[in-house]
């Protein structure tokens, strides 16, 4: 059997595999409309959501393939990254976080997996739960104070048993990761909803 046949072959097989079904919910479909729509998105990101809309949108592997310019392989990988995680997408909707929590865990989710090496600290949930608290009022949870602080968010994170530790720095990472805005001195936090 030669190279071309073979190939051939398993050409066939991959285009008699049924793409996995992507089904979005309209607060789903809004933030990767969003990430798209977005000037400061990477590449990469903004591909891959343009991706996921056009599989929910009913557009075969292969047609989103030539036109985002991206392997069939790509493709199947994420829809089925998607699809593998549309129960975590349904939970945090039933959980009624914010968009912004759910931009973050959206951005988690079409972010490329870790590579071997240093392991990440934190996970995508833990995130969303601190950009979760960020986006609360700070009354709601006995602080003395107007506004979130990076240093703040780390302790009640901790607080809460949210994570065992954290440093304000990584905080304030997240919060710039998530775009959350911040007034004009860098430390105090304002959430937009």
């Amino acid at each position: 059997m030669c190279f071309n046949e073979t190939n051939g072959r398993i050409s066939k097989l991959m285009s008699m595999i049924k793409a996995l079904p992507i089904n979005l919910s309209n607060l789903q479909k809004t933030v990767l409309q969003q990430i798209v729509r977005g000037t400061t998105n990477p590449y990469r990101l903004v591909r891959r959501a343009k991706l996921i809309l056009a599989a929910a949108s009913g557009e075969s592997n292969s047609s989103i393939s030539r036109r985002l310019e991206l392997d069939r392989v790509q493709v199947r990988q994420w829809r089925s990254r998607w699809f593998e995680e549309r129960e975590k997408l349904s939970a945090a909707e039933e959980q009624q976080v914010t968009e912004k929590a759910l931009m973050v865990l959206i951005k988690g989710i079409l972010s490329d997996r870790p590579r071997p090496g240093t392991t990440k600290s934190f996970t995508v949930e833990q995130v969303v739960q601190i950009v979760e608290i960020a986006c609360e009022e700070c009354e709601k949870s006995d602080r003395p104070v107007s506004h979130w602080t990076p240093s703040e968010l780390a302790d009640e994170a901790i607080k809460r048993g949210i994570v065992e530790k954290i440093s304000p720095r990584s905080v304030g990472r997240f919060l710039k990761g998530s775009d959350i805005t911040t007034t004009s001195r860098s430390l105090l936090v304002k959430c937009q909803n």
